[in-house]
């Protein structure tokens, strides 16, 4: 009930005015700076992030440079980060900003939310940190913070708990709302910590906690997960012609990793016969083919479980890209799941 969250307005924002990390994307209340940051973070680690924002804007500054970058070259300076759609939807986002809001980023939530890959977490936090707006910004952080606030044993991983949240949020909503969404978002980033491990001694508004007071931290939030993983199974190529350059291809255009390059691989094991045929099939003379190593990668839905071969051949063929060490590390965006079998 928002009445047992009202005590946590002040002392929370106080302590965030006092406490705050210096971050970049912090140093004014650009929307696209917010933007940008808030849509690396969906994923990744606040420490992780900063070398990837820095890159970003120092090779595209602004919202113009970002509707203008070439396809290619936005996902490499995305590689790493993962859940490429995200940094395709942000050059599409800002193609709408040129196109429709004459290139400014618009201030009004019902209009920020309508801008492809931004949705209600995001579209809250720029209205309400760049514009004062008197939005929540619910992410996983607040949900965690607020149901140990109020010994909260809803499934947080349900739309409706976290809409109920966001509700009771703004019925107790300061002025200063930006402040106060950040407030909540630190305080669960270096606090109020996930696996049942905060820091409650620093903890501003551990006298308003319930969890806290009862000994329920560790068991909250309550997250009951329902997601059915499958498994895919790869032969995958690290394949170099006598030059030394490797073969890449680029995937489709839709589906995982879309619009991504890859290294040459097929699914499923299979004997060196097999795998020797496969690779005629492509037109490709092979000098040697040895069994490298054994390498999984974890998608949202899907685990990739890859063996990796290193491929010689007397010679390039046409069917793929043939590419240096240096050009594949400054100019082909390679995801990360292929990356790790070339170290």
């Amino acid at each position: 009930m928002p009445d047992k969250l009202n005590p946590i307005v002040e002392p929370l924002i106080q302590w965030f005015e006092h406490n705050k990390r210096e971050l970049p994307w912090r140093q004014d209340k650009s929307p696209y700076h917010v933007w940008i940051s808030e849509i690396m973070l969906q994923q990744t680690r606040i420490e992780a992030v900063i070398r990837y924002y820095e890159r970003f804007m120092s090779a595209l500054p602004d919202i113009k440079s970002l509707s203008e970058v070439d396809d290619d070259a936005l996902m490499k300076l995305w590689e790493g980060l993962g859940y490429y759609s995200r940094a395709r939807n942000l050059k599409k986002a800002a193609l709408t900003i040129m196109n429709d809001h004459a290139g400014r980023f618009p201030e009004e939530y019902d209009e920020i939310i309508r801008l492809p890959g931004i949705g209600e977490y995001t579209a809250g936090a720029i209205a309400s940190i760049c514009f004062d707006k008197p939005v929540t910004a619910v992410d996983g952080n607040v949900l965690r913070v607020v149901t140990r606030l109020k010994a909260d044993h809803a499934d947080g991983l349900l739309p409706e708990t976290k809409k109920r949240i966001a509700s009771e949020l703004k019925a107790i909503l300061p002025p200063q709302s930006g402040a106060f969404n950040e407030a909540l978002m630190e305080l669960g980033e270096t606090v109020c910590l996930p696996n049942g491990a905060p820091d409650c001694a620093r903890c501003p508004i551990r006298e308003f906690c319930a969890a806290y007071r009862d000994g329920l931290t560790d068991q909250l939030p309550v997250r009951i997960k329902k997601l059915k993983r499958s498994v895919c199974e790869k032969s995958v190529f690290v394949i170099r012609d006598p030059s030394g350059r490797l073969a890449i291809e680029k995937r489709p255009d839709t589906g995982l990793l879309s619009g991504l390059y890859q290294l040459p691989n097929i699914d499923g094991y299979y004997s060196d016969k097999e795998l020797y045929g496969a690779l005629g099939e492509w037109g490709l003379s092979v000098s040697s083919l040895v069994y490298d190593k054994d390498a999984k990668h974890v998608f949202t839905h899907i685990d990739w479980m890859m063996k990796a071969y290193a491929v010689t051949v007397r010679e390039p063929c046409g069917r793929f890209l043939w590419v240096t060490e240096d050009e594949l590390k400054t100019t082909f965006p390679l995801p990360t799941a292929f990356q790790k079998l070339l170290k």
